[in-house]
């Protein structure tokens, strides 16, 4: 797969959004393809300064998950306190293999100025590396981006139509540009995925 073309400068930043097992192919919410993208990421994050890599980081008692309310299934949506919520299989939970990074993505974590564990807290979900899904609980990414001098982030990952999508609507929100490479993130569903597109379109998101 050959990196596609843009110039970075020192002002930009990688954002590697939840490589981990359990979203590649045998894993608990596996998206299709993305295995595949991992040797691209490496690619690319040699060519990036800065590279930060976001890790989803579960307790098994995660209110995100189906099996943490009796009679729910995965992938249908409930009411928590901060608003819809999807529930999902049960997946990167802390310390299990699942949310271990896949091995094909070592060289680019291996360059990260910074790993961002998210959704430790078993009471709020987070798909954005910026905030958790209540839109008000900081990772504090911003604040490192803006110390390290960075206006642009290029964002990549799984998966194209949550946490990468949430991740570059709120790289927007906190007044840095956003350019999603869409050749390095895969899908879960096309719908979701054409109103991720939609969303960017209305944002100012940039689709490389």
């Amino acid at each position: 797969m050959t990196i596609p073309a843009f110039d970075v400068t020192d002002r930009d930043a990688l954002i590697v959004v939840d490589p981990q097992n359990d979203f590649c192919e045998g894993g608990a919410l596996a998206v299709d393809g993305g295995a595949s993208i991992m040797p691209l990421i490496n690619d690319i994050a040699a060519r990036f300064k800065t590279v930060v890599v976001s890790q989803d980081w579960h307790a098994p008692d995660q209110i995100s998950f189906a099996s943490n309310h009796e009679g729910a299934a995965p992938f249908t949506q409930i009411e928590v306190e901060y608003g819809p919520q999807m529930l999902w299989p049960d997946h990167c939970v802390q310390g299990s293999q699942g949310a271990d990074f896949h091995p094909d993505v070592a060289p680019a974590v291996q360059r990260a100025a910074a790993i961002i564990r998210k959704g430790a807290n078993p009471a709020v979900d987070s798909y954005s590396a910026f905030f958790e899904n209540d839109h008000t609980t900081s990772t504090g990414l911003s604040g490192l981006l803006r110390g390290l001098g960075v206006e642009r982030v290029f964002v990549c990952g799984l998966a194209y139509d949550y946490c990468v999508r949430f991740t570059a609507e709120d790289a927007v929100r906190e007044g840095f540009e956003a350019v999603v490479i869409e050749q390095a993130t895969r899908a879960i569903a096309e719908d979701t995925a054409q109103a991720a597109r939609d969303s960017f379109a209305a944002l100012g998101v940039t689709r490389l």
